[in-house]
């Protein structure tokens, strides 16, 4: 698929399981803690915890019982820890074209500040980003109006493509709006894995791509 990009085009991306898979970000979350409390047999823990996670057991429920850690502690360590975390390839490369084609970029995504402020910084992005829109910061979630609106205030005028993977709630909004839609496939590591409950007209993209490796900006 190929994009013409000039400084009225508007490219906004979904952050997990779009620009990187967020499952590696509950790993790294998992790393860590299993590094705090096991320093030397960390790897032995590791296995446990993400054994545990995917049989769909509750993974600081064990930790809580066996180390005493409370699971406050355990989800604020997970939710605020600086992640080891990579894009996806071809994702660099997409955004330095935007850039250089004089096109502006933003970001929805929902979760907590802190959380996905750590996504965005370890992935290198914020130097990207000409606006960043994250639900705790606003109130809202979506697929609310408002999270899109915002950046047809801040942008104004011009052709709008949000690139996403849920379509449970990213592109149902933007659908409405009259944006270009772009789905970007489930590799089969995706945390939401429910896209068959999904299937009437308003909850598709536009076009699917396998990975940004389909993407050209031109």
């Amino acid at each position: 698929m190929d994009i013409k990009v000039d400084n009225k085009t508007i490219i906004v991306f979904d952050l997990d399981d779009t620009l990187y898979n967020e499952i590696e970000f509950l790993k790294s979350a998992y790393r860590e803690i299993a590094q705090n409390l096991e320093k030397e047999n960390w790897h032995s823990l590791y296995i446990k915890m993400f054994s545990l996670y995917r049989n769909k057991m509750d993974v600081f429920e064990f930790i809580h019982k066996h180390y005493k850690v409370s699971k406050s502690t355990l989800i604020t360590e997970y939710r605020e820890h600086k992640p080891d975390i990579e894009l996806f390839e071809g994702v660099l490369e997409t955004l330095q074209n935007i850039k250089k084609n004089k096109g502006k970029i933003g970001l929805i995504t929902d979760g907590r500040q802190k959380t996905q402020t750590n996504k965005i910084e370890a992935l290198d992005l914020t130097s990207f980003l000409d606006c960043i829109v994250i639900s705790q910061e606003i109130g809202t979630e979506k697929p609310n109006l408002n999270n899109y609106k915002i950046l047809e205030s801040t942008f104004g005028k011009g052709t709008y493509y949000y690139i996403a993977d849920n379509l449970k709630k990213d592109f149902i909004t933007p659908n409405a709006l009259g944006w270009n839609t772009i789905g970007i496939m489930d590799n089969g590591l995706n945390i939401h894995n429910d896209a068959y409950l999904y299937q009437a007209e308003k909850y598709p993209p536009k076009v699917f791509l396998s990975s940004f490796l389909e993407l050209t900006i031109t």
